[in-house]
């Protein structure tokens, strides 16, 4: 297991073991409640560790909120989440690790040696005893029932994405990606998919392929990939929100309409069928375009709520708007 970012009180501590810290860095994300407080040391690394652990299990990050402080205010709150997807089908052993690995008193969290003997990561352990993918599957199952706007509106989303954002999707991507080309074929996504624990029948898998390529190269590529499997609280952030609209709003006239909808399915290789009743669909005063609220209505509808009901629970805090 790996990060592709590695928190900067991480690696202080790997050229000075032992020293205590006071300064307040790193990503707002993997920053241990000790190191808030200006006084820390190698214990905050298995925090960061811990954190990697659950977005690697999950997708998204334990503690979470929209704005710096809000995030700071959770990780000294320490609230984890073991009741959203997919955590109701992870195992106990699991859980009971990144409890471990998440305990607010230093002294009282696992060491690294510790981690490294506990029974979900110790060889003949119970690490594969559940599939780890089933919020993954669960979000390409209701990407594969978008229609082509909001399609074409999560891949604009996901390219807009920090790296803390998608940092637990980026690495299954790499998982699946065998041969590091970029794109994973049906072969790669079958091959991920059974190493993640899936179950899946052959014609599932390919359904969920031709779901997720929505170019119809053949492939999935990297932003594909994240615009499928995206956490639904994406979907609530304003700016994002405002970002898709735009893209697809080209004159700037505030409405999306048919001849603009026309140019992003060409601008991203999908065919232009249909998409009268895609307009339909949205335009909820039928003056044959879509204004911002509409758009905003189409992309929550049947997930309103859901991503901040699940962080909301998470942390047991009042998120900043």
């Amino acid at each position: 297991m790996h990060s592709t970012l590695m928190p900067p009180f991480l690696i202080l501590s790997l050229f000075f073991p032992g020293q205590i810290f006071t300064d307040v860095v790193g990503s707002p994300y993997y920053v241990a409640p000790e190191v808030l407080c200006k006084k820390y040391g190698p214990e905050a690394d298995v925090w960061t560790a811990g954190v990697i652990l659950y977005i690697l299990l999950s997708g998204v990050p334990p503690f979470w909120a929209e704005t710096q402080q809000g995030i700071f205010d959770a990780v000294l709150k320490g609230v984890i989440d073991f009741d959203s997807e997919p955590w109701p089908v992870i195992s106990d052993s699991a859980k009971d690790l990144i409890t471990r690995m998440l305990n607010p008193r230093p002294a009282e969290r696992l060491t690294a040696h510790e981690v490294l003997c506990h029974p979900w990561i110790r060889d003949q352990g119970v690490a594969p005893d559940r599939p780890l993918d089933t919020a993954v599957l669960s979000r390409i199952k209701q990407f594969s029932a978008m229609n082509k706007l909001k399609k074409m509106a999560l891949r604009v989303i996901a390219e807009s994405l920090s790296e803390e954002e998608i940092a637990g999707l980026k690495e299954m991507f790499q998982t699946m990606d065998a041969d590091n080309s970029g794109a994973i074929t049906y072969d790669e996504l079958k091959e991920g998919l059974r190493k993640y624990g899936s179950t899946l029948k052959d014609t599932e898998i390919r359904d969920l392929m031709d779901a997720a390529d929505v170019d119809n190269s053949g492939t999935i590529d990297y932003i594909e990939f994240i615009a499928a499997t995206l956490h639904l609280n994406k979907l609530e952030r304003e700016e994002h929100l405002v970002a898709a609209f735009s893209y697809f709003d080209k004159d700037g006239s505030g409405y999306i309409t048919v001849d603009e909808l026309q140019q992003a399915c060409q601008e991203h290789n999908m065919p232009d069928a249909f998409l009268d009743d895609v307009i339909k669909e949205a335009d909820q005063d039928n003056d044959g375009r879509i204004d911002y609220g509409e758009f905003v209505a189409m992309m929550t509808k049947g997930n309103m709520g859901v991503g901040r009901r699940t962080m909301r629970n998470s942390l047991n805090i009042s998120l900043v708007n």
